[in-house]
């Protein structure tokens, strides 16, 4: 990819519009520079040194916003990590960087009360960025082999959340914060995105904002726009050479753009490139258990023949005009009927589906008038609930007014 060079009047410029360039990647929003003392504070409160590429970054940008994304495993899953703040002092709410310290302090000597020992009073793990409540970043600054290390925690979702992280869980993302940046990538072009919500939205619209209301001359943005998507996966050269099979997280890229964009002809090419298709894609999902959920039903008809495996459950991931074929192929390949799939159907305006499906339970001795009226009801009773909480502006549906009264509709007309 073509290297794209800055100047020093430009970094500053970019500086004076709140963006920093740091080991290759775009910080936006980027807040001042860590005065000396604030460092010499936290390094008090720390087990061992504060590792040389954080205070690096922290003497360049104390605190910003990064638009990348993150997958690691975690408790067997393919996680998506949310790493788009940096903390800083005198923040307020979830990016306050001495508010997390503090949290990790009461969690350490709360936890060494429980195992009945004392608590150095010192950390072992620095938090200095993630989003929210939700997921943080964390440098070691225990002296050790790990020290150094930067590890990311997600908080467990409850049940109710399909294909997610149930319990709270840990992954290392590099051995340093320098690695770290670089394992921050786009799995899509941000210039030519597959669907409405991808990553890159936030810093093209913080971007577009300085040049309109605060004079960011168009070329040097178009400039740093192109570093920017230098970050881009390019899987399409190992496919090329037949080298993509050696490289799981790239093949992982390659197939969430062909159910992104619902290419049947690309699930074809990759499997021809021996690309697997088993283990997890996103969350606990499979690459079919994504396809289904997004309605890329030409894709998933790709995958399962492509051997691709299917999910007990899988039926249940519908929100769309499933086809018939495709139905099959899923029950044919290990997915289990059931009644609630049933009524997703008939909802969405699969009639044909919902049938085959009811067929399929009564086969599995299931009694099927009786469940589908229950679950039935109380997905019109929701889906009506909602369509007038839309209606009065209360609340918000993908679906919209229009789409929710469909679903009603085509669930009163439905029969058995």
């Amino acid at each position: 990819m073509k290297d794209v060079q800055f100047s020093l009047e430009e970094l500053a410029t970019l500086r004076e519009h709140g963006v920093v360039l740091f080991a290759d990647r775009v910080i936006f929003d980027a807040q001042p520079p860590m005065p000396e003392q604030q460092i010499a504070a936290v390094q008090a409160l720390c087990a061992g040194p504060i590792p040389e590429p954080l205070l690096e970054l922290w003497r360049q940008a104390a605190g910003g916003r990064l638009d990348y994304d993150l997958s690691l495993p975690m408790n067997g899953n393919i996680e998506s990590v949310s790493w788009s703040e940096l903390f800083w002092n005198g923040s307020d709410g979830y990016r306050d960087l001495q508010g997390w310290i503090e949290h990790e302090q009461e969690l350490a000597e709360e936890a060494a009360e429980a195992e009945g020992r004392d608590w150095s009073g010192k950390l072992t793990h620095l938090p200095f960025g993630g989003f929210e409540y939700l997921d943080r970043v964390y440098a070691v600054v225990e002296p050790g082999p790990e020290h150094g290390h930067i590890t990311a925690w997600k908080h467990g979702l409850p049940p109710a959340w399909t294909h997610a992280l149930h319990e709270d869980g840990v992954s290392t993302i590099a051995p340093d914060l320098y690695s770290a940046f670089g394992a921050l990538h786009l799995d899509e072009d941000p210039l030519a995105p597959t669907g409405d919500y991808f990553s890159g939205q936030a810093l093209l619209q913080y971007l577009d904002d300085r040049h309109q209301d605060h004079d960011l001359d168009l070329d040097l943005m178009d400039k740093l726009v192109s570093f920017y998507c230098r970050a881009v996966i390019d899987w399409r050269t190992p496919l090329a050479n037949g080298t993509l099979r050696r490289l799981p997280a790239t093949a992982r890229a390659a197939l969430h753009h062909a159910i992104a964009s619902d290419d049947a002809d690309l699930v074809a090419e990759l499997a021809a490139a021996g690309v697997s298709f088993e283990g997890p894609q996103q969350g606990s999902a499979l690459a079919t258990d994504v396809a289904i959920g997004k309605g890329a039903f030409a894709a998933a008809m790709a995958l399962v023949r492509a051997g691709a495996p299917v999910a007990r459950d899988a039926l249940r991931n519908i929100d769309g005009q499933i086809s018939p074929e495709l139905t099959h192929a899923l029950l044919a390949n290990g997915a289990e009927p059931n009644v609630a799939a049933i009524v997703k159907c008939a909802a969405c305006g699969a009639p044909a589906s919902a049938h085959l499906i009811a067929d399929a339970c009564a086969q599995a001795g299931i009694d099927v008038a009786p469940a589908f009226a229950a679950e039935r009801d109380a997905m019109l009773a929701e889906l009506e609930a909602t369509l007038l909480e839309v209606r009065d502006g209360s609340h918000g549906h993908y679906l919209g007014p229009e789409g929710l009264a469909e679903r009603i509709e085509h669930l009163q007309t439905f029969r058995l």
